[in-house]
């Protein structure tokens, strides 16, 4: 959700204070995970030379 839609919905600020930005979360968590399969696995993923 970007900045703009957030001021358009109050009650996710809300949600945020109450449980974290899990949207958030699990992204960072997924990219963790990508990363460290492709590190695993030895396969690179596209544009992943160009993060590293």
């Amino acid at each position: 959700m970007s900045s703009a839609d957030r001021a358009d919905a109050p009650i996710y600020d809300s949600l945020v204070e109450e449980r974290g930005d899990v949207p958030a979360d699990v992204r960072q968590t997924a990219e963790e995970t990508l990363r460290e399969v492709s590190r695993t696995l030895g396969f690179a993923l596209p544009g992943s030379a160009a993060r590293r």
